[in-house]
């Protein structure tokens, strides 16, 4: 390879695609190592899975508060109400996440169709 490669149109993708793994492949890597000398109830492992879940959280309130793009057109109401109906079905039916994600979509577009 050599410098005058870089004007080709797929270095910047090549770039991304080994950047990329570089960055996160070490880490999962690590995680693996590491994971599997942790119990399952260790006071670090409980941690994490605490701020993952905090982070998941924060993401979906912000998207249904402050959505961006087509979802912009949605009522809050309608917003709050598939994500309530999405997650007293995902409880109802034993923790089933598509079940959760397919009935929140499915209300929100129902939703707009009648509004």
């Amino acid at each position: 390879m050599t410098w005058e490669s870089l004007d080709t149109w797929w270095w910047p993708y090549l770039f991304i695609i080994i950047a990329g793994w570089l960055a996160t492949d070490i880490w999962r890597w690590l995680g693996v190592l590491i994971g599997n000398r942790l119990a399952d109830d260790a006071p670090l492992l409980i941690w994490v899975r605490a701020v993952a879940t905090a982070l998941v959280a924060a993401v979906i309130a912000k998207l249904i508060l402050y959505p961006s793009g087509a979802l912009q057109d949605f009522p809050l109401a309608l917003r709050i109400g598939a994500a309530i109906f999405g997650f007293g079905l995902f409880l109802a039916t034993g923790r089933k996440p598509w079940i959760g994600i397919l009935s929140a979509v499915a209300t929100l577009f129902l939703g707009r169709l009648l509004l």
